[in-house]
């Protein structure tokens, strides 16, 4: 077993790396792209909700407020009409990168805290570099890929999206399990 204090190296590393080609995937027009389209008379939409003042959150709508309203034919009748939809109202003004950034960053730190017990816990020291690799990489995928994929069964994202995603996984963690091969310890 390699403790962690043996591996906060591969894990800062990694993270940096990782933080790096996000940027470059994100800031260009790669793949994602086409993730968010535009929405229908925007416009108007944005208008006819501004005077709400929404505050910033989660919301599912039409929300039945029970599992026995859920069965009534109201609500049935206002899922039937529409719209449906999964909205995230996030605060007025540009977004907070550098907050987004700083979570982002942390994020990599815990997935790399998290690949560092797995592989630390199953290969001893002086593993070979291609074994590190698998294990170091089927760990960080599963820490940057797998959760994206209850939006897509639970929210309704696009597949497609969430396949990007998964190829954004691959990348991070190819990524990560390099890093984590070339500088385990011997």
């Amino acid at each position: 077993m390699i403790g962690l204090a043996s591996l906060w190296l591969p894990i800062l590393l990694s993270a940096v790396l990782v933080f790096v080609a996000s940027s470059a995937i994100h800031m260009t027009p790669l793949w994602h792209k086409s993730d968010y389209p535009h929405m229908p008379r925007e416009a108007e939409v944005l208008a006819a909700l501004r005077p709400f003042a929404i505050p910033p959150g989660d919301y599912f709508i039409p929300r039945a407020g029970s599992m026995q309203e859920m069965r009534s034919s109201e609500f049935k009748e206002k899922m039937t009409r529409g719209p449906v939809a999964v909205l995230t109202v996030m605060p007025n003004g540009p977004p907070a990168m550098n907050r987004s950034l700083f979570l982002w960053f942390l994020y990599l730190i815990v997935v790399g805290v998290f690949v560092a017990l797995i592989t630390g816990h199953t290969l001893p020291v002086g593993t070979v570099y291609p074994r590190v690799f698998k294990v170091a990489g089927m760990a960080a995928f599963l820490g940057y890929f797998l959760a994206q994929c209850q939006q897509s069964i639970w929210y309704r994202r696009s597949w497609g999206v969430t396949l990007k995603y998964a190829f954004d996984g691959v990348i991070y963690a190819m990524l990560t399990a390099g890093t984590f091969g070339w500088l385990w310890p011997r």
